[in-house]
């Protein structure tokens, strides 16, 4: 048994454990060390650590969503200090340099998560559990852990990476590791998931919320896409997933964003929420989603908080084609329908426009730190999209009708019937920015399609005159860079 007792302590002196009603429930573990043989409640509650950090506001509460702004389909509003939300601004304008906030949240943090699935991989052999039990923790964290990098690598490019727990003696300093050895390594982590974790459809009421074989199979089809190549396997892989019963017909759009249904049947993986006031709302242990808080309208008292930090954009607004019933999910216009049984003001947002998908009612949520919701990460919409788009990429434009129309069906659309290659990638790469809209998928599908040079395109058009290529990568933070001399910045900074 490797000596893990100084990290571990290290970590879990502090650590509580990240949770849901049911199967994550907190607990200290500062007593946990490398000598201490692990039963299988010690061992579920270090999984369920690795989890912990897609709940801060470095990830999913705050940072993933925001890059809907960085990416145009908002602007940062309600600000109450002339420095509020300026990293994201100077990422939306590619005028950010390497003391940029979000830049540094970012690369910070999915580490924590990265490390606590280390230790589980490492100290998981030698725990004394039912092998089923084991093969899903294996599972849990190969998953996790390639979620983890998956963002960073897409973000940064290189990354360091680390496979292992840092031991006692150990070179602490290591340089970035070419971004094709880090998805190297994710595409390997998938395949683990794949096969060890069992579908989500197994779980029952108590686990649900956990990393499954459907949204690992997913998170593979997806990289896939991302590196532009094996379409075919993302095909596959988007197959078997509809195989596991995922019918879009049966399933309600609003679903994916009502905070009273949890974990629905559209969806493959969430990040899991409870609302609890337990802890400070600024703090890493918070149980409260921050969507609904900073996205209400400012001024209008709608919901708790209603700080009003995203206006959608005119431009955005142009692309929903008449009749589409996403609208008036998705967004707060003048003649809305009311929300609430309250009338919209568009002096409300800069724009005239906010968004509403994440917005939870005073009578669910009465204040600003007690929203339950949780934040969906993969869903079949998605997942019949991206089968859509590989069908397409080898040429088999009609039969990418299929799953595209699915899609459109749901929304109240008419069907794609276009066999030409290059109109239906444009009508898929549309569908996507309005199905998917400020769920923090927009800013990643652009930055891939075409290795980067539709991003470029598309800014320009939108006469953002700094964007180039090398900044489609965000500055590695300098506060990295002068404590560990092997990193080295993104070119273009």
């Amino acid at each position: 048994m490797k000596n893990n007792i100084y990290l571990i302590s290290l970590i879990f002196t502090t650590l509580f454990i990240f949770s849901c009603e049911d199967f994550l429930d907190k607990s200290p573990l500062d007593a946990i060390g490398s000598n201490t043989e692990l039963n299988e409640t010690d061992a579920v509650a270090l999984v369920n650590a690795a989890y912990q950090p897609l709940q801060w506001a470095k990830l999913y509460n705050m940072r993933m969503w925001t890059t809907d702004i960085i990416a145009a389909n908002s602007e940062l509003g309600g600000e109450m200090t002339a420095t509020d939300g300026k990293e994201t601004k100077d990422l939306a304008s590619f005028t950010a340099t390497s003391d940029n906030a979000g830049s540094l949240d970012l690369w910070r943090g999915p580490n924590p998560g990265i490390l606590r699935c280390n230790i589980v991989l490492d100290r998981i052999a030698d725990m004394n559990i039912e092998n089923a039990l084991k093969e899903r923790i294996m599972g849990e964290v190969y998953f996790l852990r390639a979620h983890y990098y998956f963002i960073l690598v897409r973000i940064f490019g290189d990354v360091p990476l680390r496979t292992t727990p840092v031991e006692p003696g150990d070179d602490l300093l290591i340089g970035r590791t070419p971004k094709a050895e880090v998805y190297a390594q994710i595409i390997s982590d998938c395949k683990e998931a794949i096969n060890l974790l069992p579908p989500k459809s197994s779980y029952s009421a108590f686990d649900l919320g956990r990393a499954n074989k459907d949204a690992a199979l997913a998170m593979l089809a997806k990289v896939y896409l991302t590196l532009n190549e094996n379409y075919n396997e993302v095909v596959r892989l988007c197959e078997e997933i509809e195989n596991m019963g995922y019918d879009l017909s049966t399933m309600n759009y609003y679903d994916n964003f009502d905070p009273l249904i949890k974990n629905n049947a559209e969806s493959l993986f969430e990040v899991q929420y409870t609302g609890s006031t337990e802890y400070s709302f600024w703090d890493n242990d918070n149980q409260s989603s921050w969507l609904s808080t900073f996205m209400g309208p400012r001024n209008s008292d709608w919901v708790g908080g209603s700080w009003g930090w995203q206006h959608v954009t005119q431009e955005f607004v142009n692309q929903y084609e008449n009749g589409d019933l996403r609208k008036d999910i998705t967004i707060l216009y003048d003649g809305c329908p009311q929300w609430d049984d309250k009338d919209y003001d568009p002096t409300w947002s800069s724009t005239g426009y906010n968004v509403r998908k994440f917005l939870v009612p005073k009578s669910i949520s009465p204040d600003y730190n007690t929203n339950p919701s949780n934040f969906v990460v993969y869903r079949f919409a998605d997942i019949l999209l991206m089968k859509a788009e590989a069908l397409n990429e080898q040429g088999l434009t009609q039969q990418a009708q299929i799953p595209l129309n699915k899609v459109r069906t749901r929304a109240g659309l008419p069907n794609i019937t276009t066999t030409d290659r290059a109109a239906m990638k444009e009508a898929i790469i549309h569908e996507r920015r309005i199905e998917l809209a400020f769920e923090g998928h927009w800013w990643f599908d652009l930055i891939r399609i075409d290795n980067g040079d539709y991003a470029i395109n598309y800014f320009k058009n939108l006469g953002k005159i700094n964007v180039t290529k090398e900044r489609l990568l965000w500055p590695v933070p300098q506060e990295e860079i002068d404590d560990n001399p092997l990193i080295k910045q993104n070119s273009g900074y």
